[in-house]
């Protein structure tokens, strides 16, 4: 990847905050309360969701790392797996999303996002050509954005994938 790949991934990093920042900015306690657009979160939850996005990429960069490495036959069958339990993981994900936005609400989900993106950001600095060409198998049925293989760049990108399909579900009124 080149210098400029790693610079438009930051860069997009970097917008996903201040689109945050903004949207928090201008909406009131009740736009937030009020049911999302085609999710069953409120906008406060939907938010914190898009944030918790970037966070699920810091605990899979180990993983991409250690199944890039392993025969791919591994990587499959732990896929596999995944997709079998993709209703429970549906119903932990929605819950999840819920009562986590009761932490990271309003008040503490920016802070997050800009914490996680810049470790996202110094991790991604300090990868390899070779690291970020590692692949590992996806479990598909989890999130439209997952591909049944996909790289370590492919999962720096993954993120911010997710926050823009999920910002357009947001019910908040127009600025």
């Amino acid at each position: 990847m080149t210098d400029t790949g790693r610079e438009q991934i930051i860069s997009e990093y970097s917008r996903a905050c201040s689109t945050l920042r903004e949207t928090l900015a201008h909406a009131r306690d009740e736009d937030l309360r009020r049911r999302s657009s085609g999710t069953r979160w409120t906008n406060e939850q939907l938010l914190f969701h898009m944030v918790f996005g970037y966070m699920v990429v810091l605990a899979l960069l180990p993983m991409v790392k250690l199944f890039g490495h392993l025969p791919p036959v591994l990587g499959k069958g732990f896929a596999r797996l995944l997709n079998a339990c993709a209703r429970p993981f549906d119903v932990v994900n929605y819950w999840g999303s819920r009562a986590a936005s009761l932490v990271f609400n309003r008040n503490r989900m920016l802070r997050k996002l800009e914490r996680v993106t810049d470790a996202l950001a110094r991790h991604l600095a300090r990868e390899s050509d070779r690291s970020l060409a590692l692949t590992m198998a996806f479990p598909t049925r989890w999130d439209p954005f997952f591909a049944e293989r996909m790289t370590l760049a492919d999962v720096y990108v993954y993120p911010t994938l997710h926050f823009d399909f999920h910002a357009k579900q947001l019910s908040l009124p127009p600025r």
